[in-house]
Formats: structure tokens, sequence, C-alpha cells
């Protein structure tokens, strides 16, 4: 298989996936609005959201890094430029999802 056909199925499975896991965080972003702090850190903290959140946030970082690789390949034509803003954005697709569940994870203790 292709490496294009690999990226476009990736990202019509992460997509996929990401469809629930938006309705759900979108659902529990609108009960926040009459909570209070401590109401919204208990929802946070709490085992079951830790992981569908932790969940959300990959597949996000993971759909949007193939997305922006895609938007790269089009309209960067220098390999050489390509090539680093590609690992860029894979370090940060990587880095940033990983503090921030560290971060969640870390809200808990």
């Amino acid at each position: 298989m292709i490496n294009a056909t690999k990226k476009w199925i990736f990202l019509k499975l992460s997509s996929a996936i990401l469809i629930p896991l938006m309705v759900w965080f979108l659902y529990s972003l609108v009960g926040f609005y009459d909570k209070s702090y401590d109401e919204v850190l208990l929802f946070f903290t709490n085992q079951p959201t830790k992981f569908i959140f932790s969940l959300f946030i990959i597949f996000a970082y993971f759909y949007s890094a193939l997305s922006i690789s895609e938007v790269f390949e089009d309209y960067i034509k220098s390999e050489k430029i390509k090539n680093v803003a590609n690992k860029f954005l894979y370090l940060s697709a990587i880095t940033i999802p990983t503090i921030t569940l560290f971060l969640l994870f870390k809200l808990s203790l």
C-alpha cells in the first residue's frame, strides 16, 4: 500500500472516531456553563472522563497533524522545507498532547 493511501485511510478512521468523541465533549462543555470551578475539576478528575478526554485529545491531534501535513504536501514546493515543516508538525503533535495529558493526570493528585 502506498503512503498516500495509508494517510487517507488513517484520516478517515480518525475522523470517524472523532465524531462521537466530539459530540461527547460538546455535550460536556455545554454542561459547564453553570458549574463552579470545583465541579469542573471534579469532572476532569473522574477516571472515565480522563480516559475519554485523553482519547479525544490524542485523536484530535493525530487528525490535525495528518490534515496539516496534507496542506504542506500540496502547497510547499521545496522538499527540504516540507520535510522540516512535517517533522516540526509531528513533534508538536506528540509533545502538546503529552503535556496536556500529563497535566490532566497530575490534576487528580
